[in-house]
Formats: C-alpha cells, structure tokens, sequence
C-alpha cells in the first residue's frame, strides 16, 4: 500500500486553525497527522480543535523526511508545518523521492492565504524588536521630534523616485516613507500619557476617508472629479468648523493658508491654496500680478498650469533638468572647443 504525503502549510500571519474546506477535508481523510511538537502554533490549533496529532520532536531533515516517507508509505500521512518553514525538509523529501523505487505521493497544500496587507503586520512586529529591549539602541533612542527630519527626507526621496519612473526605485522608496510612519506610531506607545498605536493611526485615517468619501460610503452624488474636490473641500471646512468654532479670519472663515504648513514648499503651497481659491468658486483667470510684483507672477503662472491641468512645481523641477541638462552639454562643448 502507497499512501500519500501532504505538507500542510499555513500563514503565519493569519489565525491558525482559519483553514481552507480542502484543507479540513485532507485533514479528516488522513491517516495520521504529525507535527514537530504541540507548541507549533498550527499544531497546537489543530488540538485545540480536536484533531489528534503525533509529535514527532526535533529531527534533522533527511531523518525527518525519511520518517514521514515511511509513515507515507503505509497510508494518508499529512504534516504540519512549522512556524519555520522546516528549512532543508523539501529537498529532503525531494530525495527520498529519488531513492525510492516507488515513492508515495507528495504534495504541498495551502491551508491558509496571506490577505492584502499581511507584510504590514510584519513590519510593525520587525520596528517593534528593534524598539524593544535587547533592540537596536540607536532605534531606541529616537522621538517623534529626532525622526521628523528622517520623514521630510524620505518624502522627498519617494517623490523623485516616482518622477524618474523607475520602478524598484518607487517601491524601495515608498517602503522608507512606510517605515517612519510605523515608526513614529511605535514611539507614541510609549507616550506616559497620551499614546496611540499605528492601529490607532490607520483607524483614524480611515474614519477620515470614509467621511470624505459620502459619494462612495454614504448617499453623496459626487461624479465627476471636479465634484468630488468641491465636495472634499466643503467637508473639510466643516470639520475645520467644528475643531475651533470660533476660529479663522473674518466671519469665522480658516482662510486660504489654514492648516498649510509653513515648511511646505512654496510653489506646493500655491497649488494648495490656488486649489481651495478655485473650489470656493474663485475664478483662476483673475489671478493676475502688479506692476513688479514678481510673486503674483509666479502665483499667477502656477493658476495658469491647474487651469491646464498640470503642475507648476513639477513643470519648474522638469525646467530645471532641463536647465541642467543643456549646461551640462554646454560645458562638455567648451570642454572640447578648449581641447581643439
């Protein structure tokens, strides 16, 4: 009699025990079920289930593969991963199954797959260690007030990495703005008085995007994206209302600058408040500079790139490569003109 072997692996970042029906009916049909020890978290779930489980302890992987072979051999065996990944046991399998003139069945089923957002919770236990005792002290160390310079950096860095259209690039840098989120969450666990968790960040995030987003969440008739800014615009001034009542300028209105910070760059905060002049029911082609007045000007241009849809802060970073480029080349000739 030749059975079969299967190798029952699972999430670690999902619930043991939170199996597929496959799962559960290879489960039930099985002759034995074996595991390292009943401290495994998926073995210790199947326990808990009611399912009986063989331990088998700590064994190298050839003389591990080997055993599960010999068990195979005789019917149904199914083994249940550790929460290592039992390193070296499927090349060990992989030649048994070559000595053996005829070898049971082996497969590898997934018993549980990870959701979106599963590696999520990997970081915050990986910038938890690091925060932790026995972490890295450096980490230790830092406060909300020492990482800002580390968030504006990496911003900036994400940015240009999306502006030069390389891929990895993107990605790598998109993970260095994640990290000082997760980071600057962890820091505020530790807050004597007031803390919050990055649970608590994104449920707040959340609860903000569901609230602006009434044409998708609630009864908004929002359609067009020129609806959906009006309307954005409108909730945020309600929210601002309802912070400070009797804040703002005249008439208890924030004003256009409300909220914008200081360190914003200025052609970025142009956009911002030409953005809340322009959903206010301003007219952008109105925005004209003085006699002299150089910074009407260059306000007065960035309304004339949203009219057209486009940047003025990324239109003056493309100029400038650009300006880069050409003296660049310029220098190259004189270069070659001086050589001659």
């Amino acid at each position: 009699m030749t059975g079969r072997l299967t190798l029952l692996v699972g999430s670690p970042r999902i619930a043991p025990g939170l199996f597929t029906r496959t799962a559960w009916q290879t489960l039930d049909a099985a002759d034995a079920i074996l595991a390292r020890d009943g401290s495994e978290p998926l073995a210790d779930a199947l326990t808990e289930s009611g399912v009986p489980v063989g331990h088998l302890g700590e064994l190298t992987p050839p003389s591990l593969a080997r055993t599960l072979m010999d068990r195979a051999a005789e019917g149904d065996v199914v083994w249940v991963s550790s929460a290592d990944g039992d390193p070296g046991l499927t090349d060990a399998i992989a030649s048994e199954v070559s000595r053996l003139g005829a070898p049971p069945e082996v497969e590898v089923l997934v018993a549980s797959w990870d959701v979106p957002g599963s590696r999520l919770l990997d970081l915050v236990a990986v910038m938890d260690r690091l925060r932790s005792p026995g972490g890295c002290p450096w980490d230790a160390e830092q406060t909300h007030e020492t990482l800002v310079k580390y968030l504006i950096e990496e911003s900036h860095e994400a940015a240009e990495a999306i502006e030069s259209g390389d891929r990895d690039h993107i990605r790598e840098e998109l993970g260095d703005v994640l990290l000082q989120v997760v980071f600057q969450a962890r820091v505020a666990q530790e807050h004597a008085t007031e803390p919050f968790d990055v649970d608590d960040v994104a449920g707040a995030i959340i609860e903000k995007l569901v609230r602006r987003h009434p044409h998708v969440f609630a009864d908004g008739d929002a359609s067009t994206p020129a609806e959906v800014e009006r309307a954005w615009e409108q909730i945020k001034a309600a929210e601002r209302a309802a912070k400070t009542p009797h804040g703002g300028g005249e008439d208890g209105h924030p004003g256009l600058l409300h909220g914008i910070p200081r360190s914003l760059p200025s052609l970025l905060a142009a956009e911002k408040v030409l953005a809340r002049y322009d959903r206010t029911g301003g007219d952008l082609a109105t925005v004209a500079a003085g006699d002299d007045d150089l910074g009407m000007a260059i306000v007065a241009l960035a309304a004339r790139a949203r009219e057209r849809g486009e940047s003025a802060e990324a239109l003056v970073r493309l100029a400038l490569a650009r300006l880069d480029a050409a003296a660049q080349d310029e220098q190259t000739d004189r270069k070659g003109r001086s050589g001659r």
